[in-house]
């Protein structure tokens, strides 16, 4: 999530939400994207959309799965780390290319576990102590030989590429154009955004050590890269959610979690039904994205998403993060704009 510039500009009039939340009062839906309102106009991108965006766009139009994979790659490598630090690293180390594991698995591997994406499962490398669920082979085995950061990290790798290679048949373009094609006919029309999400990372969640959060996050990047020819990829894309710890505390903070009845625990339940995702995406009709740039879709909320982390994230705004607010009191920062609308909730009684 990159720096951009901050644009601030005078809060206008809201379209009334016309989305239901069972439990919820229509007083405390108005409340939130009012919230939310302020902070997109305050810390909304004009340039969300990545700067590989062109390079992808080739990537998809010549139907390139390794330079796809590089991409997901090195974004399932920013966990556990600062990007910095994570990105420093790969600098100097390097990182597998799609050819490197091709060739890695050309011929029929020592470890079984390496036979396919579905055999892959508990081969549990550790790099610290250089062990795995079958010691007695590791000194043969392709996936060791690659010093990425840690053990986990070779896992992702190899997990990734058996994924694509057994799962989407090295083709990474074809698959995502089947699963979105289906995804967008099955159903009603109100749940296809919802379906065609779905369809990409209901699969890819079963990638050894990625969170749905990298999986917003990089396939985002992706599918928002794609031609105007694919138009289901960019709804798609639009709607992928990233949710850490500064969106679910904003949301905590400020009251709206409790307002729309959806308080709970940062983790897996902020992408249940009713947790932070499903909050943002439900806010995110209410504000017309297209107004910081006309290339953006009207409802975007990824866009909403990215405003709420750059307003707390302290090396963007930060405004509203545990450094600048003792979370065993409410906030007392009174020359933060949302201070009265605020329920300034403390995170820690």
């Amino acid at each position: 999530m990159g720096a951009s510039r901050t644009i601030y500009k005078r809060p206008g009039k809201l379209r009334r939400p016309r989305f239901r939340n069972p439990g919820a009062s229509r007083l405390a839906v108005d409340h939130a994207s009012l919230l939310v309102d302020t902070v997109c106009r305050l810390a909304g991108s004009e340039n969300l959309l990545s700067a590989e965006s062109n390079r992808l766009r080739h990537a998809i139009l010549n139907q390139d799965t390794p330079q796809l994979f590089e991409h997901l790659l090195k974004a399932f490598s920013l966990q556990g780390i600062s990007d910095h630090a994570a990105r420093t690293y790969t600098h100097d180390h390097g990182s597998p290319a799609w050819l490197d594991l091709q060739q890695a698995t050309s011929q029929p591997p020592t470890c079984s576990k390496l036979r396919s994406y579905w055999s892959f499962h508990g081969c549990g490398y550790r790099k610290d102590s250089r062990t795995c669920a079958q010691p007695k082979i590791t000194s043969y085995c392709s996936l060791p030989r690659h010093d990425l950061r840690n053990g986990r990290l070779n896992q992702t790798t190899y997990s990734l590429f058996l994924f694509i290679r057994d799962v989407a048949d090295s083709n990474l373009v074809k698959w995502i154009d089947h699963a979105l094609d289906q995804a967008s006919l099955s159903g009603k029309a109100k749940h296809r955004a919802v379906r065609m999400r779905s369809a990409l990372i209901e699969p890819l969640r079963n990638v050894f050590g990625v969170s749905d959060k990298l999986l917003n996050m990089a396939l985002a990047d992706i599918l928002m890269a794609a031609p105007p020819t694919k138009p289901i990829w960019i709804e798609a894309g639009s709607g992928m959610i990233a949710i850490d710890t500064l969106v679910h505390n904003f949301l905590l903070r400020t009251g709206i979690q409790r307002r729309l009845g959806a308080k709970h625990v940062f983790g897996p339940a902020c992408y249940a039904t009713g947790g932070c995702a499903d909050i943002i995406a439900r806010i995110a009709p209410q504000i017309d994205a297209s107004q910081y740039n006309p290339d953006y879709p009207r409802t975007f909320p990824r866009f909403v998403q990215h405003a709420i982390w750059r307003w707390c994230a302290q090396l963007e705004l930060g405004v509203c993060n545990g450094n600048n607010i003792d979370d065993r009191f409410r906030c007392v920062n009174k020359s933060c704009p949302l201070f009265h609308s605020c329920e300034r909730v403390a995170l820690h009684d």
